[in-house]
């Protein structure tokens, strides 16, 4: 699954720490989703769009 995490966290100069802060999840994780190793569970996908103020599909997209 193709997402847009690291541009939307590098646009709003955020690192990746903080943005698992924000999210009660790990640097690494948010390192997995950005890098397509670690899907994300609907709630934190969730969780994501809410704090980017953006639809689940605007980030989330499946390959192919």
């Amino acid at each position: 699954m193709k997402n847009r995490v690291r541009e939307l966290r590098n646009d709003a100069e955020l690192s990746q720490a903080d943005l698992g802060d924000a999210l009660g999840v790990s640097r690494q994780t948010v390192n997995s989703i950005e890098k397509g190793r670690y899907l994300p569970s609907l709630p934190l996908a969730f969780a994501i769009a809410r704090y980017f103020d953006l639809a689940v599909e605007d980030i989330f997209e499946p390959e192919g």
